[in-house]
């Protein structure tokens, strides 16, 4: 059976990537419920949350879809969007919380407005950097540091030693920090 669903995956994510509306409709019957009870688990039961978040993991696999040529490796992409859209979500309504409680006084202002600036510029600059990575290796991020896998449970998945696996976990995090301290020495520069 796998076979056959490879076939329709593929054909179904070719069809998509070149904008035929039909094929984002059948894309939306198979997955909307799946996509939407995993978020529901994602965000703990906050269903409006979940909600919203999947309307933005529509968009963006409507801006991103390539052809995939198992359906397993097109749910994992899937969910790391799905996931994805859930942390921006999530992190667009605290801010909304935090300001709305500024404004109302029901919160007492940081006494460090530059401290505050800073770390949500610095997280605004790892999330973009984050979606630049290969998806693999974002992926395994998301698995390692989101998920707290384990390094050896990550190792056999991905056919490697740990040692390995964690050489390639301190490249990523390397070349994160490398071009988020980038954008910051260039945005301190202009």
């Amino acid at each position: 059976m796998e076979p056959e669903t490879s076939l329709d995956i593929a054909a179904l994510t070719v069809r998509m990537a070149r904008g035929e509306e039909t094929s984002f409709h059948e894309f939306h019957a198979r997955y909307f419920n799946r996509l939407l009870r995993y978020l529901l688990v994602v965000a703990r039961g906050r269903e409006e949350i979940a909600r919203e978040a999947l309307q933005l993991t529509f968009v963006r696999v409507a801006r991103h879809v390539r052809r995939f040529e198992s359906e397993i490796v097109f749910w994992n992409w899937l969910t790391v969007l799905a996931r994805s859209s859930l942390a921006d979500e999530s992190r667009k309504r605290g801010r909304y919380q935090n300001l709305l409680a500024r404004f109302f006084h029901f919160k007492t202002a940081d006494p460090d407005p530059n401290h505050i600036d800073s770390e949500v510029r610095f997280a605004e600059l790892l999330e973009a950097e984050l979606t630049e990575l290969p998806s693999e290796d974002r992926e395994l991020l998301e698995q390692k540091y989101f998920e707290r896998q384990l390094v050896r449970a990550l190792a056999e998945e991905r056919r490697m030693t740990e040692k390995a696996l964690e050489s390639h976990l301190l490249r990523i995090r390397r070349k994160l920090k490398a071009a988020v301290l980038e954008k910051l020495r260039n945005e301190t520069n202009d």
